[in-house]
């Protein structure tokens, strides 16, 4: 049996811990899957594929982040995006599913929690398959579904010192 994971919060690793747990699957022989949402830009993670078999990342979203309204492109990016997660889940080939901020996606009202729920309840039932669901901002319908919730909590941030996103650490 498959369980989902719901990481959250406002602190930083959310992302982190999902690759996390994808190299320790690879490492055991599993084949995993990564849908990116609202990302677009060059993160150093999009260049594991190039030295881990049985692993696939793909991106839903533009050269930016959202940071106030969505455009409409921002919308159709995302939700062809879960329409390849449900058809990645419904193919059955992956041990591991990772809807890498997904919880934004949802804030941000580019699709519903719903929508998500919908998607992820098409595992195939003779499947282990793991989903993760990543991001700020996690709807209470996704922690009320899931069988583990991690809370990412801010105590305390270089940013806040002025460092900015660095190579290798933050993309």
């Amino acid at each position: 049996m498959g369980y989902i994971h719901v990481y959250t919060g406002n602190g930083k690793g959310k992302t982190t811990a999902a690759f996390g747990l994808a190299l320790r699957a690879i490492c055991a022989g599993k084949k995993v899957y990564i849908g990116q949402f609202i990302k677009g830009m060059k993160y150093s993670e999009l260049d594991a594929v190039k030295y881990l078999p049985n692993l696939v990342i793909e991106q839903y979203g533009r050269n930016c982040f959202i940071k106030n309204k969505p455009t409409q492109e921002d919308i159709e990016l995302a939700r062809n995006g879960l329409n390849k997660i449900k058809k990645v889940i419904e193919d059955g080939a992956y041990d591991i599913v990772i809807l890498d901020e997904v919880n934004v996606a949802v804030y941000y009202n580019l699709f519903t929690a719903k929508d998500v729920i919908d998607v992820i309840s098409k595992v195939p039932k003779e499947r282990d398959m793991e989903i993760i669901l990543t991001g700020r901002y996690a709807p209470q319908e996704f922690i009320d579904i899931a069988d583990l919730v991690t809370e990412m909590k801010e105590i305390k941030h270089y940013y806040q010192k002025g460092v900015m996103a660095r190579k290798g650490i933050e993309f």
